[in-house]
């Protein structure tokens, strides 16, 4: 496997110039604050292989589905988010010759994402016709206190001659997608100014007419400006800033930027509101908007870093995809979630999929103030009406979650997707199961959950099929976790999150008659559910099928699944992974392998309720056969192997979970990172090597130490509790930081947590 950047446990580094991986690097390179951000694309001319890509949180746009056979329920559109206005921008030209990294000499060229301080960094020597050289060192970042500004600092030190430079910031909303059905772009032109210190630029999207205004001022320093000026054309404006260095003297252009949206204000003030942040910026100067920013950053690392010692790969792999949720979602604004590209790339288009509940919940639950998760469940609560909308487009009663999507309503286009995964309604219900049981939290039920939980029940006693043959209820037609089979009828963990979902609708609607009885009148009045519906929920709760292979003791995938011929892992020739870049998709439907946790997905949400045993024989049986070609895989199959004593397959499937995008595991990270796949090496140490459950209303840590490991350590957030565990050889040790006592269950005893005290235990 090609490795292009250095192990370090606070940077991730490209070494030299890689023009055939620059999108991959590109990818790795990102940054964002959660309003916006984007690919660590070059601020110069670049005329090699790149993805240009800026991105800002909500703004999205319709493109209208493309399809070769249209199918009754697809969806009108497919959203897109938006490569928007570019505002990075500094084109340079040095003693008259324009610079494209492409085509000149390069040499020490390095680009380093600094992790400590979320900031991209590159710096390299730039060498002319005739061999003189210049040193060139640049700093971007995107604030983490000013959400709406982004600053670049961009330094020239000619080495051995005299030059003369021309800094051309500039911003540019003559941008596309490449992923366009139809090649279309998708921003008009509204307005734009430019002076020779201050310029910004206003674009709207079409259909979705989000107004978005790019400000940009800039400042030089170690010269003075020989000229200035401005330029403007349609969706563009630029300004020229000419100056003189000497052998040895630094000039550094600092470029501010804002970037301001209808989304926040009103459209027509979009455009002032740029323009007095980028002037703020400028007012207080790079150091005190870079130091704000560290700041933030050091808060941020403080509280939820996960530290490893001994092993700098691991180490590296799980601050990247802290880093990278972050940039993501701050939960600051509750109208945006979690895209599985994030601002990292095109593909996959909509805000969010079934990833944000299954596997970022538990991040944001437990490294975060509660009400960030609350904010997550609230974003599809909000979208309830939109969910009922699209289980009614597809003939079904009650409400049905989309694959995809920016408003609740469905935006994904493939029939396999869009009509079968329908478990993607157990996870929305799940997490909200997961986040009462965390935070005990039980409000949310009376104020918002019990009605997601009463729509979704509604869906799946109308999607069942009843065999009177075999007195039981059977989902058929469906595409689970695993999307290497589609149409395939009772896959056991849809089957068996869907009962599970009934149970759960019912044991709310339980407690809310005892504890909140006028609001559970309030709600099925408003809901219009009689009550035979809850009566039928519980015989199909109970007459659930759910198929087994008996000959091995394991839940079966889907009702064929033994039909197949079957095949394992180790017997493929390693050139033909991953089989979805080689292989025809009638080979792999027809094949046994298994691209990402299906049955083992369904062990690790309702854990308690199997015993190791049972976990082990699944284990044995699913790992050999998956190809773990989903990024949502590994950790997974890392928790349960953590938890079922197989710690060196843990550790192994940890590290691929961690080190997906920066080793290019799946040999797709040019397309963007796995986001919402990166919470899962969070996961994989806090819940499997960690031990973490929350079970009989307690918090449960069962940790234990992978060998490659000297120590590690992690923090959690638990009902108002700040606790620090840390495991080193022999010992575990848990500190509260604060607060009051706390019980929690420790390798198995019960013990009390004093405030700012450390608990320390013999491990096993």
């Amino acid at each position: 496997m090609k490795k292009i950047f250095s192990v370090d446990p606070w940077k991730v580094t490209e070494m030299d110039m890689h023009p055939q991986d620059n999108r991959l690097a590109e990818s790795v390179m990102s940054i964002g604050n959660g309003h916006m951000g984007m690919r660590g694309n070059f601020e110069e001319d670049y005329s090699g292989d790149s993805l240009q890509g800026t991105y800002i949180g909500g703004v999205y746009y319709p493109d209208k589905t493309r399809v070769g056979w249209w199918k009754i329920g697809y969806p009108e559109y497919y959203a897109k988010v938006l490569n928007a206005p570019n505002f990075i921008g500094i084109r340079t030209a040095v003693d008259g010759v324009n610079v494209d990294l492409a085509q000149w000499d390069v040499e020490n060229f390095e680009r380093s994402l600094d992790m400590r301080r979320s900031c991209l960094q590159r710096s390299f020597t730039l060498v002319d016709n005739s061999g003189r050289r210049i040193d060139v060192a640049v700093t971007r970042f995107l604030s983490r206190s000013r959400r709406e500004v982004g600053a670049i600092r961009y330094a020239f030190t000619p080495k051995d001659h005299r030059a003369d430079i021309l800094f051309t910031p500039y911003l540019d909303g003559d941008v596309y997608n490449e992923d366009a059905n139809y090649g279309e772009q998708f921003w008009s032109h509204v307005s734009q100014s430019a002076d020779s210190s201050t310029s910004c630029l206003t674009m709207e999207t079409k259909k979705t007419a989000f107004v978005v205004s790019t400000a940009m001022r800039w400042s030089l320093d170690g010269a003075d400006p020989d000229r200035t000026d401005a330029g403007e054309k349609q969706s563009y404006v630029e300004n020229q800033v000419q100056c003189r260095a000497e052998p040895g003297q630094t000039v550094t252009l600092t470029k501010y930027a804002a970037v301001t949206t209808s989304r926040d204000w009103p459209s027509t003030e979009t455009e002032a509101m740029a323009v007095q942040r980028v002037n703020e910026a400028y007012e207080a100067g790079w150091d005190s908007l870079f130091d704000e920013h560290c700041r933030a950053w050091k808060q941020i690392w403080t509280e939820g870093d996960v530290v490893i010692e001994g092993d700098d790969e691991a180490q590296q792999g799980v601050r990247f995809n802290i880093l990278q949720l972050q940039h993501t979602y701050t939960g600051e604004d509750p109208r945006l979630n979690i895209g599985p590209k994030g601002f990292t790339g095109e593909k996959y288009g909509g805000s969010t999929y079934w990833d944000t509940e299954a596997y970022c919940l538990p991040f944001y639950m437990s490294t975060m103030d509660h009400s960030i998760a609350r904010n997550l469940l609230l974003y599809r609560y909000n979208h309830l009406e939109k969910a009922i909308e699209n289980a009614s487009k597809l003939g079904c009663e009650g409400a049905l979650y989309p694959m995809v999507t920016m408003n609740g309503e469905e935006c994904h286009n493939e029939w396999e997707i869009t009509f079968e995964e329908i478990h993607r309604n157990a996870a929305i219900s799940y997490a909200i199961f997961n986040y009462v049981r965390y935070t005990k939290d039980k409000q949310y039920l009376a104020d918002y959950g019990y009605e997601v939980l009463l729509e979704t029940s509604r869906y799946w006693a109308d999607r069942v099929s009843y065999q009177p043959r075999k007195d039981v209820y059977m989902i058929l037609g469906v595409t689970g976790p695993n999307e290497y089979e589609n149409n395939i009828n009772n896959n056991w963990y849809t089957n068996t999150m869907a009962a599970w979902n009934l149970e759960y609708a019912l044991e709310v609607r339980s407690y809310l008659r005892q504890h909140h009885p006028e609001r559970l009148r309030e709600i099925e009045a408003k809901r219009n559910l009689h009550e035979q519906e809850p009566e039928q929920w519980q015989v199909i709760r109970d007459k659930m099928y759910k198929p087994f292979i008996e000959e091995h003791g394991v839940f079966a995938q889907q009702d064929l699944f033994m039909d197949k011929e079957q095949l394992t892992v180790d017997q493929l020739d390693p050139d033909d992974l991953p089989l979805n870049q080689n292989w025809s998709w009638d080979r792999i439907l027809r094949s046994v392998f298994i691209k990402q946790a299906d049955v083992l997905q369904g062990l690790f949400f309702l854990n308690d309720r199997f015993d190791q045993q049972t976990k082990q024989r699944n284990f044995d049986f699913y790992e050999p056969r998956t190809v773990h070609e989903s990024s949502l895989s590994p950790c997974v199959y890392s928790i349960i192997a953590g938890e079922i004593g197989r710690t060196d397959k843990a550790y192994e499937l940890y590290l691929r979970t961690a080190r997906l995008d920066l080793d290019n595991y799946n040999n797709d990270t040019e397309d963007g990172l796995h986001i919402t796949s990166m919470a899962g090496s969070w996961m994989s140490i806090v819940y499997g090597f960690g031990g973490l459950r929350v079970c009989d209303d307690q918090l449960h840590l069962n940790p234990f130490k992978p060998a490659a490991w000297e120590r590690y350590a992690f923090k959690l957030v638990f009902r108002g509790h700040l606790l620090r565990v840390e495991i080193a050889e022999g010992k575990a040790k848990v500190t509260q930081e604060g607060g009051k006592p706390v019980d929690i269950v420790f390798l198995g005893k019960t013990v009390s947590v004093p405030a700012d005290e450390t608990l320390e235990v013999d491990l096993h």
